[in-house]
């Protein structure tokens, strides 16, 4: 089983419409969406839920008002300012997004007043989609521990590719070279970075670059949108090859890109010619980069 894994130094390149082509174009695959902040992989392939579960990341302080004796102790060692004081009773309550669940309060509180425990913050969800299954997940607003969200969404995705004997994982990682981003490449066999040709996207290749080579994952750059800026687009395919990183290919600016989206499709569902073709391209090597592997 192969793990292929598209990221990209910033949000907004084109990643998850070029992973929804490849879900079209590979056969007998799970995908993962480990773009857990800001989820849309779902808006194009339509998943079907068959199973969701609870996602606790990590844990919350809570205060038992019959226990409290308002000695404001827990305010006092609290620093994050999630403990609020009600100036009308005098009683103490804890912010639930402003607490970062690090337990100290509890730990102090003498009176055994704060109850601190697991929070749900967010769902994992295991779909059917017209492309094979499809793990992801949803957030909860305000929540963190995307990181380990994402290492529960990749978790299930290769227990579901064992259970259907699926060859492939092809994994929508988060945008940025982050806590998700790094909890998405761990133990990948092949990364996809896909980037654009402006400043910003050579800077964030050299971010991801660098990512890349600390753990020593094999992984190719394709340039969405290249002929923008074709001057942009050498400069970083020169600055990919200088860091380790093979060249997959360029895809052409088109909106059928758009037009696919409206329509609920990827690219590669809704056209052949074009930059659909320039995606096919890209596959083509990727998959016999993976095999390689």
């Amino acid at each position: 089983m192969k793990e292929l894994v598209v990221i990209s130094g910033k949000g907004g390149t084109g990643k998850t419409s070029i992973v929804a082509s490849f879900a079209a174009l590979a056969e007998n695959c799970v995908l993962a969406d480990c773009d857990v902040d800001a989820a849309d992989l779902h808006l194009v392939l339509e998943p079907q839920i068959i199973s969701r579960q609870d996602f606790s990341g990590g844990s919350r302080a809570e205060i038992v008002p019959e226990n409290c004796t308002a000695c404001g102790e827990c305010m006092r060692v609290c620093r994050f300012d999630a403990v609020i004081k009600d100036p009308a009773t005098g009683r103490y309550h804890i912010d639930p997004i402003a607490c970062e669940g690090c337990g100290v309060c509890s730990w102090f509180c003498t009176d055994k007043a704060i109850k601190f425990g697991p929070v749900v913050n967010g769902e994992l969800y295991i779909s059917s989609t017209r492309r094979g299954p499809m793990l992801h997940a949803k957030l909860g607003v305000a929540e963190e521990n995307s990181g380990k969200l994402v290492s529960a969404v990749r978790r299930e995705a290769r227990r579901v590719a064992e259970e259907q004997k699926r060859e492939l994982i092809i994994v929508d990682g988060s945008p940025g070279i982050g806590c998700p981003v790094i909890a998405s490449l761990a133990g990948a066999d092949f990364v996809l970075v896909v980037s654009e040709p402006t400043v910003s996207g050579l800077h964030d290749l050299g971010r991801v670059a660098e990512l890349l080579k600390h753990f020593q994952i094999r992984g190719a750059v394709c340039i969405n949108k290249w002929d923008l800026n074709p001057g942009q687009s050498s400069e970083i395919e020169k600055h990919a090859v200088a860091s380790g990183l093979s060249v997959a290919g360029r895809v052409r600016y088109d909106r059928a890109f758009t037009e696919a989206q409206i329509m609920r499709q990827a690219l590669v569902e809704y056209r052949s010619d074009g930059s659909a073709a320039d995606i096919r391209a890209v596959w083509t090597l990727v998959s016999g980069e993976l095999q390689n592997t």
